[in-house]
């Protein structure tokens, strides 16, 4: 049944359908994940809050993500892609519309909420990855798990024309209000996913899995020949991924590069003030070019990723993203023809530092056998979460200074901030090159057999026989 799929050179209206599902899922739940930055920007004076209490409201997001990718990735591989999709579209949807109801200057109330929005974010960021791969054949599988992340900044464009131009009218409740709609993706989801059809036939539910893999394929179910034997089931159990060390640490390494460019942009706007010498507004217009360039590098590296191959391109997006940043801090202060080198860096480190989300995300998902993938893709985007947190904390240290939230830039720390935030580049290349497997052209059934463990497995404390997959 699979053969069919991998056999495919072109894909389907169907399968555009659940790319776009799953584009405009990343897009509102990053959407949801950064409006909380445009409503402190309003009730930060009035509420009279502390640069610890602003710390916990934002950073409280980073902290529930950790679990969040966690669990959403059990539950994906218990339950089914399609329902924990549904699902975490509603965590994080519902969680925002509840900060609607914020008592005034109740800013632990936001802390707790920010915490549930930040638990489905990276929830389903876990799972609709996975889904989309298990969608596609081997040869599109780069480039459609890249091209579904590159469009996450658009989520951030959209926080920032509600944030402007509706805040007036509707105040900061109804942006949280507004943070309601994504909910509405799930009626999009019924209507459009249905399951995958690797995890239907992983769960020896075959007419589904045709009928899933024939609506995927715009095909008569009558044309695909159901199989003669199906592996034995598999349950379930999250502690299994402990069984694949080298997929735990190299998903766990190369997710941590988030560190490095999530300082990156806490620090960037205000670097361009001091070092160019121009205005906030001036500094915020020069970070359009910064964003494009991400963009552009998202985009580029989904095509490479499938013409390259994961792992060299993951070692070229580490080395070149490291070095830059590194060059970025060590030329700050040098003009050429009036032009600033360290803006000409900066352009060009997140070239490849964004580019990493459309290699990373995509080959995370890869490196798991079938019944562990969306659990082992959440360890490695959930540990990865840890960056949003130590980030700016580890900026904070290297300054010296209490302001967790948006750390002083000075010219003075530029030089070790920066090479603390390139270290978290140069460590995922480092991962990439000695712990990294190509993945490119192969099917996730060669994927499966290549990782198969011992088929006798210990499960909470009893000896269970299985199949490898």
């Amino acid at each position: 049944m699979l053969e069919r799929l991998e056999r495919q050179t072109r894909l389907t209206v169907n399968q555009w359908k659940i790319m776009i599902a799953a584009i405009l899922g990343d897009m509102l739940d990053f959407f949801d994940y950064f409006l909380i930055g445009y409503v402190l920007a309003f009730i930060v004076h009035d509420w009279d809050l502390t640069y610890g209490q602003s710390a916990m409201i934002l950073l409280a997001a980073g902290v529930g993500a950790v679990p969040g990718a966690f669990f959403w990735g059990w539950v994906a591989d218990k339950i089914g892609r399609r329902k924990a999709f549904i699902g975490t579209a509603l965590n994080f949807s519902i969680a925002t519309g509840i900060m609607a109801l914020t008592p005034d200057k109740d800013w632990v109330f936001l802390t707790v909420f920010r915490f549930f929005v930040g638990f489905g974010v990276s929830g389903l960021f876990a799972v609709d990855t996975t889904l989309v791969q298990e969608y596609v054949p081997a040869s599109k599988r780069g480039w459609v798990g890249g091209l579904v992340t590159s469009c996450l900044p658009l989520g951030l464009t959209l926080g920032a024309l509600l944030g402007r131009f509706l805040t007036p009218y509707i105040g900061w409740r109804g942006l949280f209000v507004v943070g309601l709609l994504p909910a509405l993706l799930t009626l999009l989801i019924r209507a459009w996913v249905p399951e995958s059809p690797r995890w239907l036939l992983q769960r020896r539910r075959i007419k589904e899995a045709r009928d899933s893999l024939a609506w995927t394929l715009k095909v008569d179910p009558e044309t695909i020949e159901l199989p003669s034997t199906v592996p034995a089931m598999r349950q379930t159990n999250w502690r299994e991924v402990f069984q694949h060390p080298r997929s735990v640490a190299l998903s766990i390494l190369v997710n941590l590069s988030q560190t490095g460019g999530n300082g990156l942009l806490l620090w960037a706007t205000t670097l361009f003030v001091l070092i160019l010498n121009v205005s906030p507004a001036e500094a915020a217009g020069l970070m359009i070019w910064v964003s494009l360039a991400g963009f552009l590098g998202r985009l580029t590296f989904s095509y490479l990723s499938d013409a390259l191959g994961r792992r060299p391109c993951g070692i070229i997006i580490g080395c070149a993203a490291a070095g830059l940043m590194a060059l970025a801090g060590y030329l700050h202060s040098v003009f050429v023809g009036g032009v600033s080198l360290f803006y000409l860096l900066i352009v060009a480190q997140r070239f490849f530092g964004d580019a990493s989300y459309a290699i990373i995300g995509p080959y995370t998902a890869e490196i798991w056998p079938a019944h562990l993938r969306a659990s082992g893709m959440g360890v490695g985007y959930g540990t990865g979460n840890i960056g949003k947190v130590i980030g700016p904390l580890g900026l904070a240290l290297i300054v010296g200074t209490s302001n967790y939230v948006h750390p002083q830039a000075t010219i003075a720390a530029i030089v070790p901030a920066l090479l603390y935030l390139a270290f978290w580049y140069g460590l995922a290349a480092v991962a990439f090159w000695l712990l990294g497997f190509e993945t490119r052209g192969r099917t996730f059934e060669d994927i499966d057999a290549s990782l198969a463990v011992p088929a006798t497995v210990a499960v909470a404390g009893d000896r269970r026989t299985a199949s490898p997959s």
